[in-house]
């Protein structure tokens, strides 16, 4: 058996039937699969293991397909993604594209077209080099789950904003590295940045009540005149 049959592939759909036909499918072609019918599931799957190929449903009861890729992509994760889907308008193709999908099938669709992109991903993809994207950042106690977008300190679950969230990945993701306020800014906010420079002190306010209490190291610096550092420091008082 080649690699390419024997590579995993993580299959979502919340259709009983329609997974099982994929299941079914794409087992029976040599391919190793996991089958999920939400996407919290899917990625915790993700999370915690490697896959040469996702082939996603977009409408999941709780996330979509489209949010899923988003969030892959956001966290670094570069596995391909062939989205499956009733939606067959123009934007909606271009929407699942444009967050990150690598190819798209219109339901209903005949097996040898799906068994045929399959095999055109997993050409396309080098499968050890979808084991190295990461999905978790850690400095000291912190650690930031990138594709549920958790985050913990001390074994507490920490609640952040989708800016916060951002923010300390920015900082976390270049330890001990001072990085200037503009940059911060650029990384976080977008380029080119518009609005108040004061939001980046605002923000960081925000995560040093949150993440930096009496009893845990500091995490987060100032550099003044330049910028912010993250890196463990002394234990706060």
């Amino acid at each position: 058996m080649s690699d390419q049959e024997s590579a995993p592939l993580l299959l979502v759909d919340d259709d009983p039937e329609l997974l099982q036909l994929l299941f079914d499918e794409l087992q029976g072609a040599g391919h190793r699969c996991v089958g999920v019918n939400n996407g919290q599931d899917a990625l915790m799957h993700l999370r915690r293991g490697h896959f040469a190929l996702v082939v996603l449903d977009w409408t999941l009861p709780d996330f979509s397909g489209v949010e899923i890729c988003r969030r892959l992509r956001s966290s670094g994760n570069t596995t391909p993604v062939l989205m499956v889907t009733a939606r067959d308008a123009l934007e909606e193709r271009v929407a699942a594209l444009d967050a990150g999908a690598d190819d798209y099938l219109t339901k209903p669709f005949e097996l040898d077209e799906l068994q045929a992109r399959v095999r055109a991903q997993l050409r396309r993809r080098d499968y050890t080099s979808g084991q190295e994207a990461p999905a978790r950042l850690e400095l000291g106690d912190l650690s930031i789950d990138l594709i549920l977008r958790r985050v913990l300190r001390a074994e507490q679950e920490i609640n952040l904003s989708q800016r916060e969230f951002d923010l300390l990945v920015c900082l976390v993701k270049h330890p001990e590295q001072v990085l200037e306020r503009e940059q911060i800014l650029e990384l976080v906010w977008g380029k080119p940045f518009v609005g108040d420079p004061n939001t980046l002190d605002v923000y960081m306010g925000y995560l040093r009540r949150k993440l930096e209490k009496p009893g845990l190291a500091q995490l987060l610096h100032t550099v003044r005149g330049v910028g912010f550092m993250a890196r463990l420091g002394e234990v706060k008082a």
